[in-house]
């Protein structure tokens, strides 16, 4: 661990995803100073008492440069120990990380790979160059070949989405028209397409840091229940080998720094883990940390350019959830008011599926202020469980990337356009800098 005598000063880079909220919560839990970007002021980090200030930011998707040049001079006016990318705000601080080197503590890989994983085709690729198991996959970039492609059922993918977004079960005919009409509505063939056929069996998240190429941590877990898009609502931690050695193989190849987390599905009929997405982050944390392995402790402590030793394995069988993902979950199932209070009566009273589960994402006991949220989101799903859906979308905000931020990060001007004078500097100051201290 950091040293307990050494507070550190962290700058989380958003506080909207369950992934950025879960690492706050550990960071809190270990003392530390921490700060949060974001460009809705109500994001879920809004919520937790180990928010010592909130930055208003411009956003990821809709203004990369202008994000990149608030978090600069954020860095440049406050002195912070780590800037920890805790979603994809890691693409922009890959492209420019030998000017951030200087200025802050942070472990990201070299920009060219991070791209080639953050891409579903880019990682479909380096899977097979490795020669580690994926279910069989097509790469097309038309409509027309995305129809020859298709293998009922298979699922269709946008080579950019994260969240669930961009993604379609195409089980039978009606499904692929469905998929067709929004990749054509929405711009989706101006970038690749894959076509995996459809796997059936358990869902699972490896999630791993490393240094330099180096395997320090490793952790997964499976999910026991799903909520709302697909994530996870209930998980439970697993022991795999066979998958530790898969990062490892990935890691090396690319002497990747910092986090790497995997998306399985292990198959009815098979005891291979099939590769089916990658993370160039840590994705909700928590579950590992209480399996007794502090993943986030670690990434800090590569970011801060120490070489610790590698950690144990974590404790397997340990269950943990996420009471809004399960509530949103049994709403956009066409659940009742009826269901949605049995939901809330075993998540309060740990029965069934909660025996011996902890929450994760909303610990009131630890974070009483983490209750208003859930209690908001309960009270909406009683007054109408068919909100789920879209609250839901809720969390898809700027602080997430699309195709055309993602062309902007790349292009040769990006790192310029975010160095350059804001023509706009009061905007900066009084409309965005609105920095806000929390109780």
């Amino acid at each position: 661990m950091v040293d307990g005598a050494r507070k550190l000063r962290v700058l989380l880079s958003e506080g909207s995803s369950t992934s950025g909220r879960e690492a706050l919560t550990i960071l809190g839990l270990a003392g530390h100073h921490v700060e949060v970007c974001d460009p809705s002021r109500w994001c879920l980090a809004r919520y937790s008492r180990f928010v010592r200030k909130f930055h208003h930011c411009p956003g990821l998707r809709t203004d990369p440069a202008g994000f990149l040049r608030f978090v600069e001079r954020l860095l440049a006016r406050e002195r912070f120990d780590v800037l920890l990318p805790t979603h994809e705000q890691g693409f922009a601080f890959a492209r420019v990380s030998r000017r951030l080197a200087g200025r802050v503590g942070l472990a990201l890989p070299d920009f060219a790979d991070y791209r080639r994983v953050h891409s579903k085709a880019g990682f479909s690729r380096l899977l097979d160059q490795l020669g580690l198991p994926q279910p069989p996959t097509r790469i097309v970039t038309s409509a027309d070949a995305l129809r020859e492609a298709v293998r009922l059922p298979s699922v269709v993918k946008t080579s950019v989405g994260t969240a669930s977004r961009g993604i379609w079960f195409v089980r039978d005919e009606s499904d692929l028209n469905l998929a067709l009409y929004d990749l054509e509505s929405n711009g989706g063939f101006d970038g690749e397409v894959l076509v995996q056929d459809l796997v059936t069996g358990t869902t699972e998240k490896a999630q791993s840091v490393f240094c330099r190429g180096r395997l320090l941590g490793f952790h997964t877990y499976r999910q026991v229940a799903a909520g709302v898009g697909g994530g996870e609502a209930i998980k439970e931690s697993v022991s795999r080998p066979a998958l530790r050695g898969y990062l490892e193989a990935i890691g090396a190849h690319l002497g990747w720094h910092g986090a790497l987390s995997v998306d399985v599905i292990m198959p009815l009929d098979s005891a291979t883990p099939l590769l089916i997405d990658c993370n160039p982050r840590l994705v909700e944390p928590m579950n590992a940390y209480r399996a007794g392995v502090d993943l986030v402790d670690l990434l800090l402590r590569v970011s801060l350019g120490e070489t610790p030793g590698a950690l144990p394995e974590g404790r397997e069988g340990v269950r943990t959830h996420l009471a809004m993902q399960a509530l949103l979950g049994s709403g956009s199932r066409d659940g009742t008011r009826r269901d949605i209070i049995r939901e809330c009566w075993r998540i309060r009273s740990g029965t069934g599926v909660y025996t011996g589960s902890s929450e994760e994402l909303t610990p009131v006991g630890l974070d009483w202020i983490s209750a208003l949220p859930l209690a908001t989101t309960a009270a909406l799903l009683l007054v109408s469980p068919q909100l789920a859906s879209s609250l839901a979308r809720g969390g898809f905000g700027a602080h997430l990337l699309d195709l055309e931020s993602i062309r902007k990060i790349e292009s040769d001007g990006f790192a310029r356009d975010a160095s350059a004078p804001d023509p706009g500097e009061s905007r900066d100051d009084v409309g965005y800098n609105g920095s806000s201290s929390l109780p």
